[in-house]
């Protein structure tokens, strides 16, 4: 009977190792699932940021073509409206060197009612040309400069101080904000 007693607890000790291995299967089973569907979560989760990521990077990317395309425009739109002025000044440099020929004509002349009229026709076009960006360039007793003058010729210099500089100015050079819309033409020492 003693036999019968123990047969039973290790019968009942071994259904209940097996209950507590089924248990602990089942546990470690919803762990695993939830393993599972953690992983699958994590996996959405990474997909998502790659795809936030990625799209984040095209907004960026359109943003700044956006940018440089809307300041290409506006230079583009500059750069058309200085040349389009440019091209009306370039059009009243001969009107000034009209009047600068007439001053010098008038100079000999007796007609003080004509010099003045001519240097008030003068002087107004040219202070408004200078306020619109025009600039003479001063070019007698200067060095020749390649970047402002144009040498129409050379002439034996009087003197040694005046070899490479410029002698006489046969037509005046302008600049318009800063950039030579007419070159000097001038006379050097040679």
């Amino acid at each position: 009977m003693a036999e019968d007693t123990i047969k039973k607890e290790e019968a009942a000790e071994e259904a209940a190792g097996k209950t507590e291995t089924k248990e602990v299967k089942k546990g470690t089973a919803k762990k695993d699932k939830k393993a599972g569907k953690e992983k699958e979560k994590d996996k959405v989760i990474a997909e998502l940021t790659d795809n936030l990521a990625k799209e984040k990077n095209d907004y960026l990317r359109l943003m700044a073509e956006f940018e440089t395309f809307r300041r290409r425009s506006s230079e583009e739109k500059l750069n058309l409206v200085s040349s389009a002025a440019a091209d009306t000044i370039k059009g009243l440099l001969p009107v000034l060197d009209d009047c600068e020929r007439a001053i010098k004509m008038l100079e000999s002349s007796s007609d003080e009612a004509a010099k003045e009229g001519t240097s008030l026709i003068y002087n107004k076009l040219m202070e408004y040309l200078k306020t619109r960006g025009l600039a003479v360039i001063e070019a007698a007793g200067k060095a020749f400069d390649t970047d402002y003058h144009e040498a129409v010729t050379q002439f034996p210099a009087p003197s040694e101080d005046l070899k490479g500089k410029v002698i006489d100015v046969v037509q005046t050079g302008y600049t318009l904000n800063g950039k030579v819309i007419r070159y000097a033409k001038v006379v050097v020492g040679a």
